[in-house]
């Protein structure tokens, strides 16, 4: 039989997981956030941007957005190959 201390160490250590888990949970959610994104895209074009001018390229604030959108796409299409990642790797449907 499990005494009183050895209950209660359990009791902690659920605790302490499901603390754990809500910090991962949210680690995830902020990875894979649309407001993340969209941080992201502003300041890849804003230093994309700074670069071109600094550099005189011709349409400095149309070729910024090119970086920009490949950013952005890679996003779009990670989803996907993750779950055929997954799929493949771990078996997981």
């Amino acid at each position: 039989m499990y005494s009183m201390k050895e209950l209660d160490e359990v009791k902690i250590e659920i605790e302490q997981l499901k603390a754990r888990n809500k910090k991962v949970e949210a680690a995830k959610a902020w990875e894979t956030s649309l407001t993340r994104k969209i941080w992201v895209a502003i300041t890849t074009y804003i230093v994309i941007l700074i670069f071109f001018l600094l550099i005189k390229v011709d349409n400095p604030y149309v070729s910024a957005l090119v970086p920009t959108f490949g950013f952005l796409l890679s996003t779009a299409s990670l989803g996907f190959l993750k779950n055929i990642w997954i799929n493949k790797i771990y078996k997981i449907k």
